[in-house]
C-alpha cells in the first residue's frame, strides 16, 4: 500500500506516540533549553496544520505549518520513523505544507532546526530553502540552523 499524507488532529494517541518519539530523537542531540517543541495541543491550535504519513493506517512521519503575521509560515515538527527514512517521506511532507502555505498567500516558509541534523538539511535544501539568521523570536544559538525561503 503506498504510502497516504493527509491533514490530521495530532490529538489522537498513534500521534501523541509520534511526536513523542520526535521529542525523545531531538533530546539525544541538542539540549532540552534548546528544543522548540510544540506540544500536541499546540499543534491542535488554529494556526497550525497538520499533516501525517500514514504507511499502511500507521503513522510513521509528521509535519506542520505554523502560521505567523507578515505572511509567514512556519516549518514545525517535521520527523519521519528510522524504519521509513530513505523514502522520501519528509520531503513530501514538505511539498504539501509548502502548497498549503502558498494556497493561504503566506509569502515566506521558515524553520529551524538542529546543527546535528544532516539529513533535515538535505530535505530543506533540495526544497529550495536557503541557509538564513536566526528568525522569528529564536535566539541565535550554536545549537540551531535557520533556513528561509520566498514564496
Amino acid at each position: 500500500m503506498a504510502i497516504e499524507i493527509a491533514i490530521e488532529t495530532p490529538l489522537q494517541d498513534d500521534v501523541r506516540g509520534l511526536v513523542q518519539e520526535l521529542n525523545e530523537t531531538l533530546l539525544e542531540l541538542t539540549p532540552p533549553e534548546h528544543c522548540y517543541h510544540l506540544t500536541v495541543e499546540q499543534m491542535a491550535g488554529q494556526d497550525t496544520t497538520v499533516f501525517i504519513a500514514r504507511d499502511d493506517g500507521i503513522a510513521i512521519g509528521c509535519g506542520a505549518l505554523k502560521r505567523h503575521g507578515d505572511a509567514i509560515g512556519e516549518v514545525k515538527r517535521m520527523y519521519t520513523r528510522p524504519s521509513h527514512r530513505g523514502r522520501k517521506i519528509g520531503a513530501r511532507i514538505v511539498e504539501r505544507v509548502e502548497a498549503l502555505a502558498r494556497q493561504e498567500g503566506l509569502t515566506r516558509l521558515v524553520l529551524e532546526t538542529g546543527d546535528r541534523h544532516p539529513a533535515a538539511w538535505a530535505v530543506y535544501e533540495r526544497a529550495g530553502f536557503s541557509r538564513c539568521g536566526p528568525v522569528l523570536d529564536y535566539p541565535d544559538s550554536e545549537w540551531s540552523v535557520f533556513y528561509e525561503k520566498s514564496l
